[in-house]
């Protein structure tokens, strides 16, 4: 890959239940399509030699044991959702020299520390997880093993959370209200990757319409949709309703830019 070229390997692209859906045997979630199965969202994203890890939930390990390379530099965290950092615990692979660098809202790390609080600890016992805790400060751009990352902070229903830009390319999810400083900022961009839940509207997530109408007005090159659900529909049937530019991603996609 050349130094210039911006990789994102998208490593679930399903919502908090994953998909199939426990219990349910909609033709979506009984699918033999591949696409059609999604494992919660996470992604790496590789570029300018740094391998950033976006979200590590709770298939993380097999994610990452089915991924083209498991190499990780450090992990950003959108919030504290347990699909979105229940599989922290499984970066124990990546702690046995030093610790993980981990960036994240000042209330998401504080949460963490209650939630895995050994992993945090003066005295850490042998072997757990080990975290060296970045704060993220809205709109403030930070480096990672020298890649600048811009923050774009964006509603989760009530719940403020990050998503972010990484040279070309911005990954939002789990929002359903972006501001319009947010929108400017990413017109566009040559790869946006964003949420959307289902074709029906939802209460704290972006319904399809929603997705397509901010798609529409940031103008990317390209666009991705994740945190997808069953009731997304089925992948094959995906570009007779979606624009030419836009596609739905699927576990184990790699799209350079």
């Amino acid at each position: 890959m050349e130094p210039t070229t911006l990789e994102i390997e998208f490593l679930g692209t399903g919502t908090s239940t994953g998909v199939p859906m426990l219990r349910c045997h909609c033709p979506v979630c009984m699918s033999s399509d591949p696409r059609d199965k999604r494992l919660r969202s996470s992604a790496v994203v590789r570029y300018q030699g740094a391998r950033l890890l976006i979200d590590c939930g709770p298939d993380f390990r097999t994610q990452m044991l089915r991924a083209s390379d498991d190499n990780i530099d450090a992990v950003l965290l959108t919030h504290i959702h347990f699909d979105h950092v229940a599989g922290l615990d499984d970066l124990r692979a990546y702690c046995y020299k030093k610790p993980l660098p981990i960036y994240a809202r000042a209330d998401v790390l504080k949460d963490l520390h209650q939630r895995i609080p050994y992993c945090f600890s003066d005295h850490p016992y042998p072997g757990v997880a080990q975290f060296e805790e970045h704060v993220i400060v809205d709109d403030k751009p930070f480096l990672v093993e020298g890649v600048r990352v811009e923050p774009l902070p964006v509603m989760h229903y009530r719940l403020p959370i990050v998503g972010y830009r990484i040279g070309p390319l911005a990954y939002i999810t789990d929002a359903n209200a972006i501001d319009d400083k947010v929108i400017n900022r990413l017109k566009g961009i040559p790869l946006l990757v964003i949420n959307a839940l289902r074709i029906e509207p939802h209460l704290s997530h972006f319904c399809l319409r929603e997705t397509l109408d901010v798609i529409k007005r940031v103008e990317p090159a390209r666009a991705y949709l994740i945190h997808m659900s069953d009731r997304i529909g089925f992948h094959a049937d995906s570009p007779k309703i979606l624009p030419s530019n836009v596609a739905l991603a699927h576990d184990g996609l790699i799209v350079k830019v």
